[in-house]
């Protein structure tokens, strides 16, 4: 007992606490800010009835969860039923853990990062997390008893896991280059510069495996309102379907804070005199910010992919594209002048993957592109009424 140090002990304690309650905090801001921002967007006003802005209608819409009744259905696994929002928020709130949130700071005369964790295979850890997170919403599908939320547990078990592998090769790379898998190492590591100039491909494919992982617009097929009803969610009430909730918006948070860890610089930029300490979490926070408001720019602005594209987006493109990078990222380290040779490449490359959102422009007076055969109706067909017994294709005239 006499060599436990129990300072460090309290310590590291407080910093698990003072992490728990600020993300608890930040999520309830994102999920303020992503309403009042998508409304402006939408000429709508949004919350702006509890608090200052409408900026605790979060708190509000929590309080007013965990008072519901807790609905479980009769045909439901009452055990799993009950275990998966859990199973779904768990991984989320551990996968947070191992990112660095600043540098070091001194308190009580120790120097300990602003960090939870640092794991020496921190990007494994977090890709492990990821994988876990896939079990609560398959669990919760499965269990409700009901066919909507088990195809929708079906189609985002498919979805998480196919984009799964084109975030774990869009991550090689970069370990690569960084030569290591700690966070915090990999930050150090841009101090010459960030990431996003010699790993754009890399961190095109790593936002977009992103964005279906967390199951947002426009890879939100698991959560399909006008198929699914809300999918895998879709018999959870009360606080069950605020654990959920939360998990959604926690994974956008790290998804953002990693691909800042990763690509941006994490916590790296200018420090002034005052407060010195405190300057690169700032950096930190406006950088990831920059993520998540891409994250409701998307939400608001583009329609929701059929399955089969994003299935095709995932398979036929950014995995193959994955796993030529890989190599070319990894050879590329021993040519001469290897940082603006990837610079060159990964430009063209990244350019090449963000063209395949671009809608391909149909001539005004072509076929259409569905395969679908033109027909004529004639005029004084189009404004007779229909015969009862006689059929509208029967009235076409074919070409």
């Amino acid at each position: 007992m006499n060599g436990i140090d129990w300072v460090s002990v309290g310590l590291d304690a407080a910093r698990v606490l003072v992490v728990f309650v600020v993300v608890l905090v930040l999520v309830m801001l994102v999920i303020w800010a992503e309403r009042k921002i998508i409304a402006d967007m939408q000429s709508r006003i949004g919350p702006n009835r509890a608090g200052p802005f409408g900026v605790l209608q979060s708190l509000a819409d929590g309080v007013k969860l965990f008072m519901k009744e807790d609905i479980i259905p009769s045909s439901a696994d009452r055990v799993v039923f009950t275990l998966a929002p859990i199973i779904s928020m768990v991984p989320a709130f551990l996968s947070f853990s191992v990112v660095p949130l600043g540098d070091t700071i001194t308190v009580a005369g120790r120097t300990m990062p602003l960090q939870v964790v640092d794991l020496n295979v921190g990007i494994l850890f977090f890709l492990a997390m990821g994988s876990l997170s896939v079990y609560g919403v398959a669990l919760a599908g499965w269990s409700s008893g009901s066919k909507y939320p088990l195809m929708g547990a079906v189609r985002s078990t498919a979805q998480m896991i196919s984009y799964e592998i084109a975030m774990g090769l869009a991550v090689i790379p970069v370990i690569l280059y960084a030569g290591t898998m700690s966070t915090r190492g990999i930050v150090e590591a841009q101090q010459g510069g960030w990431f996003i100039l010699v790993q754009s491909p890399a961190f095109v494919i790593f936002l977009l495996a992103g964005i279906a992982e967390t199951n947002r617009a426009p890879f939100d097929l698991p959560e399909a309102e006008t198929e699914l009803v809300a999918g895998y969610h879709t018999e959870y009430s009360g606080v069950k379907f605020a654990m959920f909730f939360l998990a959604e918006y926690l994974h956008i948070v790290t998804i953002s804070a990693v691909a800042v860890t990763l690509f941006w610089g994490g916590w790296l930029g200018p420090r002034f005199d005052v407060l010195p300490w405190l300057w690169p979490t700032v950096w930190f926070v406006l950088k990831t910010f920059v993520f998540v408001f891409l994250f409701f720019w998307l939400r608001a602005s583009m329609p929701r992919l059929r399955y089969d594209q994003l299935m095709s987006v995932g398979w036929k493109w950014l995995i193959p594209i994955g796993l030529l990078w890989v190599p070319f990222s990894a050879v590329a380290q021993v040519v001469p002048a290897e940082r603006w040779f990837l610079i060159v490449g990964g430009i063209v490359v990244a350019l090449f993957v963000l063209g395949m959102f671009v809608p391909a422009r149909e001539p005004e007076d072509g076929p259409p592109t569905t395969g679908a055969r033109r027909v004529r109706v004639p005029r004084s067909v189009e404004e007779q009424p229909s015969e009862p017994g006689v059929v509208a294709e029967d009235l076409r005239e074919q070409p």
